[in-house]
């Protein structure tokens, strides 16, 4: 008999609801593929960019060492146009020669002028010259420094009584007659480098300072003869 209740079915057989298999894994393997793609080309780019760094770095360096070596040889200096000027017994070009200009070849030309006054040879005259770029760069300076605040001239010569007025000192020519004349009075001055030739006279704190103006210094001379 009808109790009113809903009889309950029995559930039929091929209607049961499957599981569908979870994506989980999927989608994990995808995530670790993709961070191992994405962290080897982080690794790449970073490679690459060190390596690029790295050759840039080493065409600075040649670049630099480049340049350097044509400054030492005069080739990346742009002298103007002059006519040659006679100073003495010396014609003077517009250069550049060994990086120089006329307007310090001339005082170049004027320690030449002093060293063949005494007589003295080309190798000497290139050691006063050479003494002269290690001290002013051949420029009549009418300033001194820390070291000497009352230096002057080419030779940056002390107002000590030894070098003669601050009109001497600023003279290239007697400036640079009494260098030779100090550098001869010493004993064997022959017998010495140019750098400690200059040394002996110059007094400078370091022996070697004038060492790396004497290749500049016989082209010079070798070019106003």
């Amino acid at each position: 008999m009808p109790t009113g209740k809903t009889p309950t079915r029995p559930p039929k057989r091929g209607h049961r609801r499957r599981r569908r298999p979870s994506s989980a894994p999927g989608r994990r393997s995808r995530a670790l593929s993709f961070a191992l793609v994405l962290g080897v080309g982080v690794v790449v780019a970073l490679v690459v960019s060190i390596v690029a760094a790295a050759s840039s770095a080493v065409t600075k360096v040649g670049d630099t060492a480049g340049s350097a070596a044509s400054a030492a040889a005069g080739t990346s200096v742009t002298c103007p146009a002059k006519q040659p000027l006679q100073v003495g017994t010396v014609l003077v070009p517009a250069g550049p020669i060994a990086g120089y200009c006329q307007d310090r070849l001339v005082n170049a030309a004027h320690i030449i002028n002093a060293a063949r006054a005494q007589g003295i040879g080309t190798h000497t005259q290139a050691i006063g010259v050479m003494t002269a770029m290690g001290e002013s760069s051949l420029v009549n300076i009418d300033h001194g420094d820390v070291a000497g605040p009352d230096s002057r001239g080419l030779f940056q010569q002390r107002a000590n009584g030894a070098w003669g007025s601050y009109s001497d000192r600023m003279t290239p020519y007697i400036a640079a007659t009494h260098f030779f004349d100090k550098l001869v009075a010493i004993p064997g001055w022959q017998s010495l480098t140019p750098t400690e030739a200059a040394h002996e006279v110059q007094v400078n704190a370091d022996p070697n300072h004038y060492a790396k103006y004497w290749p500049g210094a016989e082209q010079v001379v070798a070019a106003l003869q």
